[in-house]
């Protein structure tokens, strides 16, 4: 027995032995593994870092030469589509206009150092290079791809742009070339073909170019050579037919072997550490890795799952649509991504707290599963976001269909509790055919045509399409210089007169804020407006209007002024304080002034802008509903917050030749208004008929192109010398004796 006991004990021990000497060699194999591991991949980060800053040069030098032709393309259409050149150019008469326009220009200039006028026949008319005559025969300019480019032009006249640009080889060296026709801004042509006349544009790639964008782009050793260079590290510039004309070369910075070679001692010591613990963490790491395994595989659920509504997250969705698009590329299916946004939702949130907003969210969640039919295709990536990812043959025509029955789900309200609550969706749909879009790209796109869904008018579903980035480039350079045009006072204000409606005597003024971009020309309020409501500019914007229309006031005693608020000013809780002190500086009777605003504030948030319209009230400033008749039109609205004017849409106004209904309407309008002891002022007036009507109706005050067009200040100063009556001034004197007392 103590003999087999011994064996036993012997066993046991040479058993502990060889268990110890097998996890030695084990961790002997592990830290030699960790080391060609380490080093491996710090060898593959660096060769992954040179070659991604190789792909962003090479990405930045195409941009690069892209935004160079696009610059000259977008000086030739303003030079070309320009009706001043339209009328001079095809003036028969003798002029020295195209030289001092065109070819004057071409002197030092950073937009264009070449200018030529062709005829119809290619036949020049006038030719500058660096603001001079070109002497001799234009070959060395006009050759086969700018001759190409004239006949492309003269193909689009029936129809298209009459404009095409590319890159050139002239005596000069290379440049972007472009050719348009000589058209009005508008587009139209007054003159038969035999007489048209074509403008062509060069810039040349200087040496002093390319310096300048490689410092731009941080670009070093950035340099022009032959096409025929053998280099890697090279972007290739061709003609519009293909013909390699030269290229960009660069040297490459090499940032993975600089890195790698700062972090070497470091790694070095980190592996021997590495070895050092292994051997003691080892036996403990064993036992913890069986137990954080499956800890793990529950902490990846975990992370990929939303906790609020039980679907896939945003990582979710990412890492779903990888594996899609992955099996895409070897079926051939087409994976769809359905992104839609809420419409409203911040204000169901605003109005009954965060737990009704939850309890959307999971009601929203669980009829989109029921919708797509499969929970696992199915994410929320924001607040109020959600996708729908599909895969197959058949992937778009589905996503169509489950776009609308979406739509026709967010047209129920839905019950939260004891609440009935009412919100819409716009939706964004992306295709990768194929599976040729990422996921990341996916994402983009879907979320710019989610964006394209609300800014279409919301409630829609919009397919992703390429010009949505042209228009959001375009929209954002719009921003930033909006924004600056504000900060550098760019912004002018015209005035639209007010006329009593049975004298048709001048009382006041409409403040309508216009924009002249620089560079470009004026810009429309229809443009620029949403721009500024979107990007939050509409706050420094409004009172950048009303400051200088304050100003202007004095100069009108007994005028009234018109001034509109956007809903994004009324959001910003220092505006009523703003506003009372540019009444302040100014020194106007803050009675005289008519703040504008529309119903949409009113709808969203009731009980902020009661308290906003309280406050503006005490500072003696008049309220006025703007718009009536084209939105909800509440009677509710118009007693609860007891507006001191209306104004009648010009919709109602203009709709007056369509028969007695739309009389009777307008009639039924007024006559409400005029019940609440609320004043009325119709907007849009254009004809002396609709004056008469709105008269008759009972309107006291008319707007509208027939009293005249949004005007200068001087037009105003000539119209109100025209109605101004002794009595206004009177009303004028008094205020400012009144002022005086006070101050």
């Amino acid at each position: 027995m103590r003999h087999e006991a011994v064996q036993t004990g012997l066993k046991a021990h040479l058993n502990r032995r060889f268990a110890v000497a097998a996890m030695l060699l084990l961790s002997a194999v592990v830290a030699v593994t960790v080391t060609l591991i380490v080093v491996t991949a710090l060898d593959r980060v660096a060769s992954y870092a040179n070659h991604l800053d190789e792909e962003r040069s090479r990405e930045t030098i195409r941009g690069a030469i892209q935004t160079f032709r696009y610059q000259l393309d977008a000086t030739l259409n303003d030079y070309a589509a320009w009706d001043d050149a339209a009328d001079n150019v095809y003036d028969p008469s003798p002029s020295d206009w195209s030289d001092r326009n065109f070819g004057d220009m071409t002197y030092d200039s950073d937009l264009f150092d070449v200018a030529i006028l062709l005829d119809r026949a290619g036949r020049s008319l006038m030719a500058y290079s660096d603001g001079s005559p070109i002497a001799g025969g234009l070959g060395g300019y006009l050759r086969q791809d700018i001759q190409a480019m004239l006949k492309e032009v003269q193909s689009r006249e029936a129809g298209g742009t009459p404009q095409v640009s590319g890159f050139v080889r002239t005596d000069k060296g290379i440049g972007a070339a472009g050719v348009a026709l000589i058209r009005k801004k508008s587009g139209e042509i007054e003159v038969p073909p035999e007489r048209r006349a074509y403008l062509v544009f060069i810039r040349h790639l200087t040496p002093g170019t390319v310096d300048r964008h490689a410092a731009a782009y941080v670009l070093p050793g950035l340099s022009l050579v032959p096409a025929s260079t053998r280099s890697t590290h090279r972007v290739a510039i061709e003609s519009p037919s293909g013909v390699p004309l030269a290229a960009l070369a660069w040297s490459p910075r090499a940032p993975g072997d600089m890195s790698r070679q700062q972090v070497e001692a470091l790694v070095t010591t980190a592996l021997v550490i590495v070895g050092l613990f292994c051997l003691t963490l080892l036996l403990t790491g064993w036992m913890v890795v069986r137990r954080l395994r499956a800890d793990e595989q529950a902490a990846v659920r975990l992370s990929l799952t939303d906790q609020l509504s039980g679907v896939a997250n945003r990582e979710g969705l990412f890492r779903m649509l990888e594996t899609r698009v992955a099996e895409a590329q070897v079926t051939g299916d087409d994976v769809v991504l359905i992104y839609l946004d809420l419409d409203g939702f911040k204000e169901i949130n605003d109005a009954y707290g965060h737990a009704t907003g939850d309890s959307l969210i999971r009601a929203v969640a669980a009829g989109l599963t029921v919708l797509a039919g499969d929970p696992s295709a199915l994410a929320r990536i924001g607040g109020d976001e959600f996708a729908i990812v599909l895969k197959g043959e058949d992937a778009q025509a589905r996503a169509e269909v489950l776009s609308e029955a979406i739509l026709s789900f967010f047209n129920e309200p839905l019950l939260l509790g004891d609440r009935v609550v009412v919100v819409g969706c716009s939706i964004g749909l992306c295709v990768s055919s194929g599976g040729h879009v990422d996921a990341d790209e996916l994402i983009r796109r879907a979320d710019m045509a989610m964006y394209s869904s609300k800014d279409g008018g919301r409630g829609r579903w919009t397919f992703y399409d390429a010009g949505m980035d042209d228009a959001r480039e375009m929209r954002n350079q719009l921003e930033l210089d909006l924004r600056a045009a504000i900060q550098d006072g760019e912004i002018s204000v015209v005035y639209q007169p007010i006329v009593d409606a049975h004298s048709f005597d001048l009382v006041g003024v409409e403040a309508l804020a216009r924009w002249t971009r620089r560079g470009h020309g004026p810009v429309s309020p229809d443009v620029f407006i949403p721009i500024a409501e979107a990007s939050g500019l509409i706050d420094r914007l409004g009172l950048c209007v009303l400051d200088m229309a304050l100003s202007q006031l004095k100069r009108w005693p007994g005028i009234k002024l018109s001034v509109n608020i956007s809903p994004g000013q009324f959001r910003d809780p220092a505006f009523v304080c703003r506003v009372e002190d540019l009444f302040e500086q100014a020194n106007v009777d803050p009675q005289r002034v008519v703040l504008e605003m529309t119903e949409t504030y009113f709808i969203q948030n009731a009980e902020r802008a009661r308290m906003a319209l309280d406050r503006l009230r005490r500072i003696g400033v008049r309220i006025a509903l703007d718009d009536f008749g084209v939105g909800f039109s509440s009677v509710g609205y118009l007693r609860q917050f007891g507006f001191d004017r209306m104004k009648i849409d010009r919709s109602l106004i203009q709709s007056l030749g369509d028969g007695h209904r739309a009389v009777e309407m307008l009639q039924a309008t007024v006559a409400l208004a005029r019940s609440l002891n609320i004043p009325v002022t119709a907007e849009g007036v254009e004809t002396e008929q609709q004056a008469v009507i709105l008269r008759l109706a009972g309107c006291d005050q008319l707007q509208g192109y027939l009293f005249g067009r949004p005007s200068t200040v001087e037009d105003i100063d000539a119209y109100r010398a025209r109605s101004m009556t002794p009595r206004a001034r009177a009303a004028d004197i008094a205020f400012a004796a009144h002022r005086g007392e006070r101050h």
